[in-house]
């Protein structure tokens, strides 16, 4: 596991595509029982080298109702992005994550992670790459049809703040969707 962890650290395979030196951010340990997959380090994480350390972050947390020490554990919670390193911004925010992280160190991980209960795939990235033809047309869909996708997946709208006006045009995601959320992670971190 360590040596898997050290070789995805200093991997640059994107390097000539990277605004910035290639800076992996991405945690995990043999014992993570949540992994979250997201679409890539923002600008904050890649300065601070910690994953989710935005508002972002914090919003997830809430959704997930778990305190920093819990989502920071790996033994907990694995974070492993579609893209490890920031992209880089675009005009309306941060560019797609790197296409070629997924496909390279993904199965690996996957076969390195033996004791995940629950995946999280936040955004559109993340859902159309794990759920491909099991996925609705749009990730609202995804989202409002997340049953569908249990026990193994969960998809999420990302909580960037700029979807707070989603948020407010699909109040059932409050109601719903967010109960039965922390409902799944209780449940995958005590089996």
């Amino acid at each position: 596991m360590d040596s898997l962890l050290n070789r995805i650290t200093n991997c640059t395979i994107c390097q000539a595509s990277l605004p910035y030196p290639p800076k992996p951010i991405l945690s995990f340990s043999d014992t993570s029982r949540i992994l979250i997959i997201g679409q890539a380090p923002g600008r904050k994480a890649h300065d601070s080298g910690i994953p989710w350390n935005d508002a972002s972050g914090e919003e997830l947390r809430r959704w997930l109702a778990v305190a920093p020490a819990e989502f920071y554990d790996p033994s907990l919670f694995g974070i492993v992005p579609m893209g490890f390193c920031f992209p880089g911004t675009g005009k309306s925010g941060d560019l797609p994550p790197r296409p070629e992280c997924a496909p390279t160190w993904h199965p690996q991980l996957f076969t390195a992670l033996t004791d995940i209960k629950l995946i999280l795939l936040i955004g559109s990235y993340a859902q159309s790459y794990y759920l491909k033809e099991r996925s609705y047309r749009t990730l609202t869909e995804n989202v409002s049809h997340y049953r569908d996708f249990l026990p193994d997946y969960f998809p999420l709208v990302h909580p960037s703040p700029r979807n707070r006006i989603w948020q407010k045009k699909n109040p059932w995601f409050e109601e719903e969707v967010i109960p039965e959320l922390r409902k799944q992670v209780r449940k995958a971190l005590v089996s």
